[in-house]
Order: structure tokens, then sequence, then C-alpha cells
């Protein structure tokens, strides 16, 4: 018991460690080669949402079709800014910006091919989201994806554009 308890405040401290409170200072490059430094998103008193997605991954995608279609009033309503981040390694990251414009996208579109930024934020799988405040907090984490779970985004998303 007593070992048990060591051993789980132990995972439970190195996970606090290593969670991320504000976004990271880290270089990725946009889909027509410009470099951003994901850091700098935190200084424009914006709500940001990172959503981390794959030309792969039916449910990213979805999720990232179904926000499209409302995207202009979250902009409107509540000043949010979504940057979709693509975890395509190099075999598939040429889609993501094919893919995007497909689709007609009217988000940044971030690369992370080597999954650091998803990392670092503690995402393991996609679809994985973040959301940051105004003030470049990050206050809220999710991974997965169903049917609907825009609008539960979108109660995360007014109640900060307060």
């Amino acid at each position: 018991m007593k070992k048990t308890l060591i051993l789980t405040l132990g995972i439970l401290m190195g996970s606090a460690v290593f969670a991320q409170d504000k976004l990271p200072d880290l270089e990725l490059s946009d889909v027509n080669g410009n470099k951003i430094n994901v850091s700098s998103y935190s200084n424009d008193s914006t709500i940001q949402v990172f959503s981390f997605w794959a030309t792969w991954c039916v449910p990213c995608k979805e999720e990232l079709n179904n926000i499209a279609e409302i995207y202009e009033d979250w902009q409107k309503d509540y000043n949010v800014e979504i940057i979709a981040v693509s975890v395509d390694d190099a075999k598939t990251r040429a889609q993501a910006k094919s893919y995007a414009e497909g689709q007609g996208w009217k988000y940044t579109v971030l690369l992370d091919s080597n999954k650091d930024l998803q990392r670092l934020l503690g995402g393991q799988s996609v679809p994985f989201t973040v959301i940051t405040d105004k003030a470049g907090n990050i206050v809220d984490k999710h991974t997965g994806y169903i049917e609907g779970d825009e609008y539960e985004l979108e109660e995360k998303i007014a109640k900060l554009a307060k």
C-alpha cells in the first residue's frame, strides 16, 4: 500500500513537472513554409484552439470540418482563432495542405511532423485539442472527438470570452 501511494505520488508529481501552462517556445512551419514560433500565439489577446489532426484520422477531419461550418460565427462572437496542427509524417504531410485547401478551411495550418508540439503539450494521440485563454494560458486539453463535441468546445470558448 505504502509503495503504491509513493509510486502514484511520484507519477503525479513527475507529470506536473512536464505539464505546460503556457505555449512553448517552439518553431513550426505552416503549410506554405513560413516559420511560426508557437509562443507568439500567447501575445495577441485572442482565444486560441489548437486542434491536432492528421490526414489519415477520420474523426480529426470530421471535427475540423464541423467547426469550419460555424467558425466565422465563433470569430465574431468570441474572438477565437483555430490553429489546425497536422501531425502527418514526412510521407503524408504534403497532403495536409491540399486537404485543408480542398475543404476551404480558414484556419492556420501548422506542421508538427515530429510531434514535438503535441508531445510538449501532453498529447498522446489525435484528435487532441488545446485551448488557451486571451493571456495565452493553457486552460483546457481534450483527446478524442465524437459528433457534437464542437458545441461543448463552443461553451468553453464562450466562458473564456466573457
